[in-house]
């Protein structure tokens, strides 16, 4: 009896530690799965706050929140079980479903353009908080929209890092990339947006010191939104076109993603050390904005033909 149960001490002993392993090789291969996304994260954090601009401090964070919870959603509902799926039955279709997404991106990007040079929305600043709830339902859908092709991009890059283990490390891997990096983003989107609020707090305490903080925080932080909205555009563009020219090259297209590395490759050796990979991420970065910026034109200018040919074939 004794020995027995010595036997099955050992058992749950070698169990253990196994499982012990196990959680160490996915916590492992969870974070190299999130640095490799991190570049794709921190445009996720520049796209999302031109989201709440305008909208009351009230309103910001319960729309956050709602766009957290549509963020996770489909990381785990929608793109979790696509990947998975693809990447044991049929991983050759992901990178045509990137190249979807990548061109949503590039339209998106370009759309804001588009309105920026062309004045297409004249309403102004503050009517965002007087458009009512259909207004703020219509943003968080669109932002979750965008959220959708980034979070594909953030699983797929996670995905491509942990492709050689097994099905089940893969999965628990992408869950834990997917829980991490919707509480990183938006938990610095939130940090981000009510930055002003705690500039106001601070502009109260008696302390002189944390009044100037205050009051510089409240007087950036309309600066730091408008900058965002900025960096949010370019960033679509810049993704849009990076996951265009990378996918194009996976389905078999490779000179344009050979040009690109040949561009990065050119302006690295220009300078040696440190300020040459600078100069090779700034050349890749420009270039991809600008296929993007491109692309998104022609899909754009198609987006705004259809209807007018609608309109003129009505009339006639």
């Amino acid at each position: 009896m004794a020995g027995g149960l010595v036997a099955l001490l050992d058992d749950v002993a070698v169990l253990a530690k196994a499982a012990a392993a196990s959680i160490d090789d996915i916590g492992a291969a969870a974070g190299r799965a999130s640095v490799k996304a991190a570049g794709v994260v921190v445009d996720d954090t520049a796209v999302t706050p031109r989201y709440v601009h305008g909208f009351t401090p009230d309103r910001e964070l319960p729309i956050i929140r709602k766009i957290a919870i549509g963020s996770i959603r489909n990381k785990l509902l929608i793109i979790l079980p696509v990947a998975m799926i693809l990447s044991q039955f049929l991983p050759q279709a992901l990178p045509y479903l990137l190249i979807a997404g990548g061109l949503f991106l590039c339209y998106e990007g370009a759309e804001k353009v588009y309105e920026a040079l062309t004045g297409g929305h004249h309403e102004k600043e503050a009517t965002a908080a007087e458009k009512g709830p259909e207004f703020e339902k219509a943003m968080i859908g669109g932002a979750i929209r965008t959220d959708l092709i980034l979070s594909a991009e953030i699983m797929v890059i996670s995905l491509a890092s942990v492709e050689d283990e097994p099905f089940l490390t893969r999965l628990l891997v992408l869950i834990v990339v997917a829980v991490l990096i919707t509480v990183l983003v938006y938990g610095v989107v939130a940090l981000i947006v009510k930055m002003d609020d705690v500039g106001l707090a601070l502009a109260k305490r008696k302390s002189t010191f944390a009044q100037r903080v205050g009051r510089g925080l409240v007087t950036a932080m309309p600066k730091l939104m408008t900058v965002l909205t900025v960096v949010g555009i370019a960033a679509m563009l810049w993704v849009g076109g990076h996951i265009l020219l990378v996918n194009v090259g996976e389905a078999g297209f490779h000179w344009p993603a050979d040009r690109l590395h040949d561009l990065e490759h050119w302006f690295g050796d220009l300078v040696h050390g440190g300020f040459g990979g600078v100069l090779s991420w700034t050349a890749g970065t420009v270039a991809s904005a600008l296929v993007g910026l491109i692309v998104g034109a022609i899909v754009v200018l198609i987006m705004h033909l259809i209807p007018r040919r609608k309109k003129a074939d009505a009339a006639h």
